[in-house]
């Protein structure tokens, strides 16, 4: 992945003339000449709670302050990454660098570019478990049901706590969508670590998941479940993130792919880009580098995320949100102008 993200800077770098410390003395331009040709910003419709609310902060901004015309397309995210490639899409929001084998082939070839960092300190994924399982909850009544459960290589010894309903004879780990890579990788997982007892159950989709996690919460039941931050999931509740072994680059990549060679290896932290159609970069460098300028921070990002669900507001509510409660952190993505345009438009 060395190569891909040096080009990418390197592209960047003579798109855009703004965005870096030694030139941020220089004058941030104000309008995009891609948008004042009538041109439309087509953006993928992420299917996750944070790829919508950060897809509607930058569609918000890029309306109001540039007068851009944008759009989200829906698709799952093999289908939205593949049109990105094609020129079919021009931005990505919230892309997991490395995950997706779509991007990186696009990335290596480039037709794509990944630039940013949409989240200080990256993200993070996992497998969890409620805390009232490992240390009890005297206030609910709920005494630890596992306690000397601390790794993955601890769940042979509580495989009964999470018992398949469907097939007894196994135990069950909530997991991921068909079309998310982290459905194979929990696969992947479950072989390299031996746990032969344990299946991954599909929940079909991520408010599904949610519901079958916070349903066992409130009941003060065990589950074992795949998730990931940053979410307003592990927001809300307690949970403790099972130990996986260390990183190992090599087992990994196999374990990505469910090798039946796999090894074992925690999931990494990830960096979360914007991901841009390469040639849509070209023709929009001040766009460019506003992508590359935006970056949210996990506090406010989790805590957006809360919001959304605690409330039901919708991405886009939520956005104007974010833009209302925290200026001092987006007006530094965007010209003084620009940043004037998009505060008079929330009013």
């Amino acid at each position: 992945m060395i190569k891909p993200m040096l080009t990418a800077a390197a592209l960047t770098a003579a798109l855009t003339t703004v965005g870096s410390p030694a030139t941020a003395a220089a004058p941030m331009p104000t309008t995009s000449p891609f948008c004042q040709s009538g041109k439309t910003v087509r953006f993928a419709e992420i299917t996750w709670e944070s790829g919508q609310f950060i897809t509607e902060v930058m569609r918000h901004i890029l309306e109001k302050g540039y007068g851009c015309k944008t759009r989200a397309v829906p698709g799952s995210s093999t289908i939205t990454e593949t049109a990105l490639a094609n020129g079919d899409l021009e931005v990505w929001a919230e892309e997991w660098e490395g995950l997706y084998d779509v991007t990186n082939k696009a990335v290596a070839s480039g037709k794509a570019t990944l630039v940013g960092k949409v989240l200080g300190g990256g993200a993070f994924e996992g497998w969890f478990v409620p805390d009232y399982v490992v240390k009890g909850d005297a206030k609910r009544g709920i005494k630890p049901m596992a306690p000397g459960l601390k790794s993955v290589y601890d769940l042979p010894k509580y495989k009964a706590l999470f018992k398949d309903e469907e097939n007894p004879r196994k135990s069950r780990l909530y997991g991921c969508f068909p079309g998310w890579a982290c459905q194979k990788t929990n696969w992947g997982k479950l072989r390299a670590y031996k746990l032969n007892d344990f299946v991954q159950f599909n929940p079909g989709s991520q408010a599904a998941l949610d519901a079958s996690v916070a349903s066992a919460y409130k009941r003060g039941e065990p589950i074992l479940f795949y998730y990931w931050g940053p979410t307003s999931l592990l927001g809300k509740y307690n949970f403790i993130q099972l130990e996986d072994p260390k990183y190992n680059k090599a087992c990994y990549d196999l374990v990505r792919e469910n090798s039946p060679k796999s090894c074992p290896s925690g999931s990494p932290v990830t960096t979360l880009r914007v991901n841009l159609n390469t040639a849509f970069m070209k023709q929009a460098p001040v766009l460019t580098g506003f992508f590359e300028r935006t970056q949210f921070t996990l506090p406010q990002l989790q805590g957006m995320l809360a919001r959304m669900i605690d409330e039901r507001m919708k991405p886009d509510a939520a956005a104007r949100e974010y833009l209302k409660k925290y200026p001092d952190t987006w007006t530094k993505w965007v010209p003084a102008e620009v940043a004037t345009k998009v505060q008079a438009s929330l009013k």
